[in-house]
């Protein structure tokens, strides 16, 4: 892949050298607040930038064109909304990331961060299943529970014609095949850009079987 000049890559997505450094102002403030409150495992953070901000914008291909509304939930410590909405910044401004998280510490964090990052993107604490139902374009989750659990959620908060964007670990074929007894959907999968069994699902259509 080649790379314009004045530009950089963020695993397979061309990023302005500007968005690298709000990327790289994100995870210091990642390091630093997770001395404080468990945001990621510390082991993680010695490889961060694979582990973490890789992992986040590789959702970002898969990512309708004209989508306005895009729901992260169980957001945590931002992972992988905040990484979308840094890239959105430069690439769709009109895009609006809304992060869902519960815990009141971590939505502290994730405020700070939209804040001093000036992010299209807003923070709602509160459990998803209070949440009212969101109409989102997209809506994304990493790391949150197995894929037959979090449909119920995705189908609340997403428009008929909108997608999941979903990492899943090594264990996706055994996830998909459980929800497949639930739930009728279609689906394509990416192989996962930062470890080799695990995969970045996108679902579409979905409804009860």
């Amino acid at each position: 892949m080649s790379v314009r000049s004045g530009a950089e890559l963020c695993g397979d997505v061309i990023v302005s050298r500007e968005t690298l450094v709000k990327l790289k102002q994100f995870l210091d403030l990642l390091n630093r607040w997770n001395q404080k409150i468990n945001l990621v495992s510390k082991a993680s953070l010695s490889d961060a930038w694979q582990r973490h901000i890789v992992d986040s914008a590789q959702l970002w291909p898969l990512a309708p064109k004209d989508a306005c509304l895009w729901l992260d939930i169980g957001s945590g410590g931002g992972l992988p909304g905040i990484v979308i909405s840094v890239i959105a910044s430069e690439k769709r401004p009109d895009l609006r990331v809304r992060l869902v998280e519960s815990d009141l510490r971590k939505s502290a964090f994730l405020s700070t961060v939209v804040r001093d990052l000036d992010l299209n993107a807003d923070v709602v604490s509160a459990r998803i299943e209070d949440l009212s139902a969101q109409n989102a374009d997209i809506v994304s989750a990493r790391a949150l529970a197995p894929l037959k659990d979090i449909i119920p959620m995705i189908v609340r908060h997403m428009r008929p014609q909108g997608c999941a964007i979903l990492p899943k670990g090594n264990q996706w074929a055994t996830e998909l095949e459980d929800a497949l007894a639930f739930w009728r959907f279609s689906y394509e999968t990416r192989q996962s850009q930062t470890a080799a069994g695990p995969v970045v699902l996108k679902l579409k259509d979905i409804s009860g079987a």
